[in-house]
């Protein structure tokens, strides 16, 4: 057999792994660049103990429990709190100026993972004597039950590779918003009290009645480049008439579009519609 044929061999399998997500898994794998996928899917094969595709296919068929271990792979990316502090920075003379002239601002975090990006847009709420964060309603939103259920109870761990008090560190006091107990760190009910949680498909699930503020950063880069602008139409219709929307450092608005936002700043790529 030649190598051309064992590579439309693996090509075919992995095309049968990627259409049995498609068929069982709450996730659409066409939105997404092949080279995300194939990374999620190549670390579930490692950890089933397989390298063939058409095996891990059968596995997908016959076992929920990896099904929703891949559906948890491929929706929950790496998050921290107060992640790239110099954008922070921006947001908060946003809801300086937000919660001083609305009754109401309204915050979406679009995914949200496990709940550190709207807890610490709730946290820096409450750290700033300028922001009246009576004023504010903070929405979280993913396709993962598992990370919301992980958001909900706003439970988290200091481990090797995460230093939940190191990320804390732009607040002026952390023990106001969390309870520390070693190396385990849960978000006080006053702070959880600004933020609820709830399913959302940004690709199949549509716009949501308008927001004053969107976070929706490092989604983008993941999705296939031919979608990218039907999830900005959902992120733009979302977005109230003079709204704030914040991208991933690595990503900016389409140039197809730019017309339609002004930076507040460009660099931390945080921008107004126009």
């Amino acid at each position: 057999m030649s190598r051309s044929t064992d590579r439309n061999g693996e090509d075919a399998a992995f095309e049968g792994v990627l259409r049995q997500i498609d068929d069982t898994v709450a996730f659409e794998p066409g939105y997404y660049n092949e080279s995300y996928l194939d990374r999620r899917i190549t670390a579930r094969m490692r950890r089933r103990d397989t390298e063939s595709h058409a095996e891990y296919e059968r596995i997908l068929r016959e076992d929920a429990e990896e099904r929703q271990a891949l559906m948890d792979a491929l929706t929950i990316n790496v998050t921290e709190f107060f992640r790239n502090p110099e954008m922070w920075d921006v947001l908060r003379d946003v809801l300086r100026e937000r919660t001083a002239n609305q009754r109401r601002v309204r915050v979406w975090s679009a995914p949200s993972a496990d709940g550190r990006e709207p807890y610490s847009v709730a946290m820096l709420a409450c750290d700033d004597p300028e922001i009246d964060e009576s004023r504010l309603e903070v929405l979280g939103s993913d396709i993962s039950e598992e990370a919301l259920d992980s958001a909900r109870n706003g439970e988290y761990h200091t481990t090797r590779t995460t230093d939940i008090a190191e990320e804390l560190e732009p607040l002026a006091d952390p023990d106001r918003y969390v309870e520390r107990d070693e190396d385990t760190f849960q978000v006080r009910p006053a702070v959880q009290r600004l933020v609820d949680f709830e399913t959302h498909d940004l690709i199949s699930d549509g716009a949501r009645d308008p927001f004053d503020v969107v976070l929706c950063r490092n989604l983008l880069i993941y999705i296939d480049v031919d979608h990218k602008a039907a999830l900005f139409d959902t992120l733009e219709a979302s977005l109230a008439e003079d709204g704030v929307l914040v991208l991933g450092m690595t990503e900016s608005v389409p140039p197809n579009r730019s017309d339609r936002y002004e930076p507040i700043d460009k660099r931390r790529r945080v921008f107004r519609r126009r």
